[in-house]
């Protein structure tokens, strides 16, 4: 194909692609695609797209050429746009080569479990789950429906902190009675599992697809999931953030039967107790998610807020290189714009806040319960067991490196 063959053609993008809003990532801007008919993902630079954009089937490679000549000051070469068409033509993203199943790819699981990592699937068929869910909780999502519960959640949440000594009194008696203890803490998890449920049916109920509820780990932390694959892909950054909080928002209402019984009753009734140690564990629980950390929904609000992408990571690549800098070592950041360096800088100090807070009041609160002669060793110990994990977390990733590198090497061998 000569080049006047290669600038003449008018390649068209399919029209079902769907594209996000603009991402900030480390020191680059990006965009997400999404290919709904394999639910394929990838990451595409603002100059690809820049290009992508203009694949209508009607301007010509040459044409667009000249646009981006003008807004980047360069033009493309040959082997630049015969590069780039192969990448479209091998992902099928242009019209013509569209993969031919017609039905969405869902997820098979992911990689092999191990003991610090892993996740694994608790509902055999959530999109179908999620629809019949969606069309019997119609009148929930009704204005009339929605506007008073908003109004109680603020009340209840005051009614709480007023009534905080009285709650921990009751929390505290109940490590007397072991089987109430248990039935709080089922109540709980229950809550939790219906806090999934409201992210799939929010994010359903704004355009959204549902793949996969389950149960993932990454020791220390246990957590169920709930799977809304493109969240980033609906139209308005409201909706983002909609899906996003529809858990915490339904761990609240959960409580709300247990508050307004709690104020019918008298202070010495029997069930007392069990009520203030579930409203204190349950709403404590539920605005935990709140946390702008990773996995939990607050850094996914953030994330969204913000418009980046793994923002945890960039934020830890960015502290790596400022800490290099600082001893002579590597580039440092000069090629991050400020943004970049508000945000990531900013998000590097919140997280080491939180999790030295966090890492302060566990270790608090087991000096508060462990017999004296292991007191003293309390307020160290999480920071001591996060510290632990962390590092089999990072043996275990390096032993998992080499032996993939190993075999690549052998294959590579093999095949000369």
């Amino acid at each position: 194909m000569t080049a006047t063959d290669v600038l003449g053609a008018r390649p068209c993008l399919r029209s079902e692609l769907r594209v996000s809003r603009p991402l900030l990532r480390g020191p680059a801007r990006i965009r997400l695609l999404l290919d709904p008919m394999t639910g394929t993902q990838m990451e595409i630079a603002a100059k690809v797209h820049f290009v992508m954009d203009r694949l209508d089937g009607v301007r010509t490679l040459d044409q667009i050429g000249d646009d981006y000549a003008a807004h980047f000051g360069t033009r493309l070469g040959e082997s630049q746009w015969q590069q780039l068409l192969g990448l479209l033509y091998g992902r099928r993203l242009l019209v013509g080569t569209a993969p031919a199943s017609s039905q969405p790819r869902r997820r098979t699981g992911a990689a092999q479990p191990t003991l610090l990592e892993g996740r694994t699937r608790l509902v055999p068929d959530t999109p179908a789950l999620i629809e019949r869910l969606h069309r019997a909780t119609r009148f929930v999502r009704s204005p009339f429906f929605l506007a008073p519960l908003l109004l109680l959640l603020p009340v209840m949440l005051t009614g709480l902190a007023l009534q905080l000594p009285v709650l921990v009194d009751d929390t505290a008696e109940l490590g007397h009675r072991p089987s109430a203890l248990v039935a709080v803490i089922v109540t709980i998890w229950v809550s939790m599992a219906l806090h999934e449920l409201a992210h799939g049916l929010a994010g359903r109920a704004v355009g959204g697809s549902v793949s996969e509820i389950g149960v993932r780990w990454r020791l220390p932390m246990v957590y169920l999931y709930c799977d809304v694959d493109d969240v980033r892909f609906l139209g308005r950054r409201r909706q983002q953030l909609a899906t996003a909080a529809a858990g915490v928002l339904m761990n609240l209402v959960f409580l709300l039967p247990a508050y307004l019984v709690l104020l019918l009753l008298g202070g010495g009734a029997q069930a007392h107790p069990v009520l203030g140690a579930l409203l204190l564990l349950g709403s404590a629980a539920g605005l935990a998610n709140l946390l702008p950390l990773p996995p939990l929904d607050g850094y996914r609000l953030l994330e969204y807020l913000l418009g980046t992408a793994q923002l945890s990571v960039e934020s830890a690549r960015f502290t790596m290189l400022v800490a290099r800098r600082l001893i002579r070592r590597g580039p440092g950041i000069a090629g991050y714009p400020m943004r970049s360096r508000l945000v990531l800088g900013g998000y590097a100090l919140v997280w080491t806040l939180l999790t030295s807070g966090l890492l302060a009041v566990a270790g608090l609160a087991l000096r508060a319960v462990l017999p004296g002669s292991l007191a003293e060793f309390a307020v160290p110990l999480p920071a001591v067991l996060v510290g632990w994990t962390l590092m089999l977390r990072s043996r275990w990733l390096t032993r998992t490196f080499l032996v993939r590198r190993g075999r690549t090497a052998a294959r590579g061998g093999d095949a000369q």
